[in-house]
């Protein structure tokens, strides 16, 4: 039976009637058409939809990597268009953190010090950083990994250290875009029970892109988008 738990809990994320249209040449192309969408803090929400629905826009619009050209997205009751450059970078380092398609690690170095990166861009005391970088290595199942460098992992443990990277910074929501898109179904259903665990064990806010119906279902929310509009938003049967 699927949680009730997210549905009295309060709005972390939310837009209203929200439009990206880009400019190309004389043209305009709109991505999004008018989206307005509620998450709440807690939830596991799926975004999905074919190529060119809208979804990747979304999740850079979610993220406060790019701004909506109507409509407004308030992250925490915050208004992100109304926000300085610099008040919203630092509201999105230390709400949001972000997982990839390609983990986009530094091959150069080891898990430990791919971790580590975004405490050191927020200046964290190097010893607290070290501590809480191994907690999240061992969180994700790869405490006897933290000195391999990617080139010495797996495709599914390089993608755990990118899920260790993104918890990093402690935040209240993580974006995952099509996390298992580079991985055998096998590896990609154990990054997707890892993103689960986050969900149900740390009480992360979870929102996934993905194309896919199969990886969709181990949400609890699923948004589906078509030609830049939400045509159905429903609840998921999920164990949480």
């Amino acid at each position: 039976m699927a949680s009730k738990k997210t549905s009295s809990q309060e709005t972390i994320l939310k837009l209203e009637n929200v439009w990206k249209i880009y400019q190309m040449g004389e043209v305009e192309v709109p991505a999004l058409r008018g989206v307005s969408v509620e998450i709440r803090r807690g939830d596991f929400v799926a975004i999905m939809g074919a190529s060119g629905s809208g979804k990747s826009t979304m999740m850079n619009l979610i993220g406060c990597l790019d701004l909506p050209s109507k409509g407004s997205i308030l992250l925490k009751g915050r208004d992100i268009s109304m926000m300085s450059e610099s008040d919203l970078s630092s509201l999105r380092g230390h709400t949001i953190g972000f997982i990839f398609q390609q983990y986009n690690l530094i091959p150069s170095i080891s898990a430990l010090e791919n971790v580590l990166l975004p405490l050191e861009l927020l200046e964290v005391d190097d010893a607290a950083a070290g501590r809480r970088a191994r907690e999240i290595l061992v969180l994700v199942g790869l405490g006897d990994k933290i000195h391999h460098r990617p080139t010495q992992l797996s495709g599914g443990q390089q993608q755990r250290v990118s899920i260790a990277r993104s918890l990093a910074n402690n935040p209240e929501i993580i974006l995952a875009d099509e996390p298992t898109g580079a991985l055998d179904s096998v590896t990609g259903n154990e990054v997707l029970e890892t993103l689960r665990k986050l969900w149900k064990n740390e009480g992360k806010t979870i929102i996934m892109v993905t194309h896919d119906i199969n990886i969709a279902r181990y949400a609890h929310t699923i948004i589906e988008l078509k030609d830049g509009k939400v045509i159905s938003t429903r609840e998921n049967e999920v164990q949480k």
